[in-house]
């Protein structure tokens, strides 16, 4: 469940599941809410699965496991992949080094399995791996006014500039870690760490003191991220390999051996993948997994489809065959509707997704 269920339902949540963990839906006119979060600024409680890894080897054995190079000074951070042998993604992570620990967020529900594996596989490492989700609270602060809001809170440490790098201060009288994002919603974004005992003061601090913020749920998360052109695990990553999907932000083809590495540069070195993610803005809203069409040749499927508050229409992730252009047509209800590729993001925020699609020319 959230870790402020009571507080969210006072605010009139609605519920619903990821991974396993209950998170908030939405409060009501989720419309109206991400454009709050577009023009000014706002927060949600983030379902994060949490690794917690300690110990003298605990950088080079998540480093030997992961497709990106894992920090090794504190205060840094890394978004990076976990593959299977064939090259597929088994989940996607943020590491970052807090010293004398590294802290990983994962999909909700894919803390567990990971620390239990990982946990299997140690042998004369000195590394201590546990699953932490319900030590942590996690709140995202997204929008264009997110610097201004944090700094009209945050006491002992300035926001920090770089994605992907923390501070530590105090909000009221609570400590909180704060990570600069890298924009997943396409826009300035921070998320604020705390101990689930804090979670209620942080988030009342965060949306009621200093600059206001408008609570928000996982539906306004879901349309912000696809405005913002930024692949999620659930539904463009989980099995995939990450060259088909464009997440090189994840890949560090320099570093030491990982897990499915082998297959993801064979992929990389052949010039181009099978397949590409692109925008579409289809005429009508297709489902997740509806089939996409040149002409009357199937050359790929919908991952993912929402309405645009910002562009009022659908658009649409397509995972097509690489070099297929269009005009391209998408089934809805058993009938074929036109559908446009376009460039990535549908919409530019005040920060670009660092996720954001990347292909070889």
């Amino acid at each position: 469940m959230t870790v402020i269920e009571s507080t969210h339902e006072d605010h009139g949540a609605t519920f619903t599941d990821r991974g396993g963990r209950r998170v908030v839906e939405h409060y009501g006119r989720p419309e109206r809410t991400h454009r709050a979060v577009r023009n000014v600024v706002g927060v949600v409680e983030h379902g994060y699965g949490v690794v917690v890894v300690e110990g003298d080897d605990r950088v080079s054995y998540v480093d030997n496991a992961v497709s990106n190079r894992v920090p090794a000074a504190e205060g840094e951070g890394c978004y990076a992949l976990l593959l299977d042998p064939q090259g597929g993604v088994e989940t996607d992570l943020y590491v970052y080094n807090a010293g004398e620990r590294l802290l990983l967020f994962t999909p909700p529900g894919e803390a567990r399995p990971l620390a239990d594996d990982w946990s299997e596989k140690v042998f004369i490492e000195d590394v201590e791996i546990r699953a932490a989700t319900d030590d942590f609270a996690v709140f995202g602060v997204h929008g264009p006014k997110a610097t201004e809001k944090l700094a009209s809170v945050l006491h002992g440490s300035s926001t920090p500039e770089s994605h992907l790098t923390f501070a530590r201060g105090e909000l009221g009288d609570a400590g909180v870690t704060v990570i600069r994002t890298d924009a997943p919603a396409g826009e300035e974004g921070y998320e604020v760490v705390c101990a689930a005992a804090d979670g209620d003061r942080v988030f009342d601090t965060l949306v009621n003191r200093g600059l206001n913020a408008a609570p928000f749920g996982y539906r306004t998360w879901d349309a912000l991220t696809l405005e913002a052109g930024t692949p999620l695990f659930e539904t463009e990553l989980r099995g995939r390999i990450p060259n088909v999907t464009g997440v090189r932000n994840a890949l560090d083809f320099e570093k030491g051996c990982y897990v499915g590495q082998e297959v993801v540069s064979r992929v990389e070195n052949r010039g181009r993948p099978s397949q590409r993610l692109v925008g579409l803005l289809p005429d009508e809203r297709p489902s997740s997994g509806a089939a996409v069409f040149a002409g009357d040749e199937a050359v790929g499927e919908v991952t993912r489809a929402a309405e645009s508050p910002m562009l009022e229409r659908p658009i649409a992730f397509g995972l097509v065959d690489f070099g297929v252009e269009g005009p391209l047509t998408v089934r809805v209800d058993g009938e074929e509707v036109g559908a446009d590729v376009v460039e990535l993001p549908f919409v530019e925020g005040s920060d670009r997704s660092a996720r954001k699609p990347v292909y070889e020319k």
